[in-house]
């Protein structure tokens, strides 16, 4: 089968660091174009807004839009409409419904859309599902804490309304604790901490359950300074299990046993190219359904003012 010939929109850091990278190593793929405001990619057609560049370059097959959430939904309907299949960057879309109608949309153009959950495809993730699966949970907790002036500089777009704040990385520990644990989550209560400067929070505490009662909690910070701590701990008949590192490393009562190279990226776009052969999508909504609960019952606490 000849490569999706693809373009990438919203030329930023992610897009160097890791769709590049990616695309570049998969034979399914040949990268064709690219549109952005600001950023460009060598060696290959530029255009400064999405509708220009599928006006120009009708052979593209499918593009990746990895703009700020707050502008996905038009882009990813300009696409659609123009016949193209669609990847989102996480989280998917600024709301809910802007993804359901992205959805129904493809479905009715006959096109894929996938959502991607880069974390779901860290190393250890599947060995975690599988261990939990395998015993009895007590009790789980998650602590996802970083320093967002070393991951996020200057990058005003986040905390406006609809850019999630801290739930931009909180999203990565959600769409984990939703794909390893084996029943559907509910949130039950949140508090959210917004500075007194910024429209969306800095940290959260979220607790949840699920049918069986199950105790979920879950801390979310961006004021970590030093070791970052991207952890989901669960005690259990088996043993304490800690999936640590963002999904990395598994340990059991302390024990390593499982740890490989992250492939993250490889693996979304391997999962894309999978959907589009065979004529289907791939849109979960669980992760950003728990950041939209978070707000709704989430008490809001405001705190001093944040400066980058």
């Amino acid at each position: 089968m000849a490569p999706i010939k693809i373009a990438l929109v919203g030329i930023g850091k992610i897009v160097r660091d890791q769709h590049l990278p990616a695309i570049a190593k998969n034979g399914d793929y040949q990268l064709i174009a690219a549109a952005s405001r600001h950023g460009t990619v060598d060696g290959i057609d530029n255009f400064k807004s999405i509708e220009a560049m599928l006006q120009a370059v009708p052979a593209i097959e499918a593009v990746s839009l990895c703009m700020p959430p707050q502008y996905r939904y038009e882009a990813a309907r300009v696409a659609l409409d123009a016949g193209k299949h669609v990847f989102l960057e996480k989280p998917p879309g600024a709301t809910l419904s802007e993804v359901a109608d992205l959805e129904a949309l493809a479905a009715s153009r006959g096109l894929s859309l996938f959502a991607s959950w880069h974390s779901r495809y860290a190393p250890a993730v599947e060995a975690a599902k599988s261990f939990l699966a395998s015993t009895t949970i007590k009790d789980v907790q998650v602590i996802w804490k970083e320093d967002v002036r070393h991951w996020h500089p200057n990058q005003e777009w986040i905390w406006a309304a609809g850019g999630l704040g801290i739930f931009d990385p909180g999203i990565n520990a959600l769409s984990i604790v939703t794909h390893i644990l084996p029943r559907p989550l509910f949130v039950t209560s949140a508090v959210l901490e917004f500075p007194e400067n910024r429209d969306a929070p800095i940290a959260a505490s979220i607790t949840f359950t699920d049918g069986q009662k199950l105790p979920v909690a879950a801390e979310f910070d961006w004021r970590q300074t030093g070791k970052q701590s991207w952890d989901i701990v669960a005690r259990t008949a088996g043993g304490e299990m800690v999936l640590s590192e963002g999904g990395a490393k598994l340990s059991i009562d302390g024990k390593l046993v499982h740890e490989e190279p992250e492939q993250e990226y490889p693996m979304l776009y391997r999962r894309f190219a999978e959907i589009v052969k065979a004529g289907k999508s791939d849109v979960d909504l669980a992760p950003l359904r728990h950041v939209a609960d978070a707000f709704m019952l989430g008490k809001r606490k405001f705190v001093e003012a944040f400066h980058d």
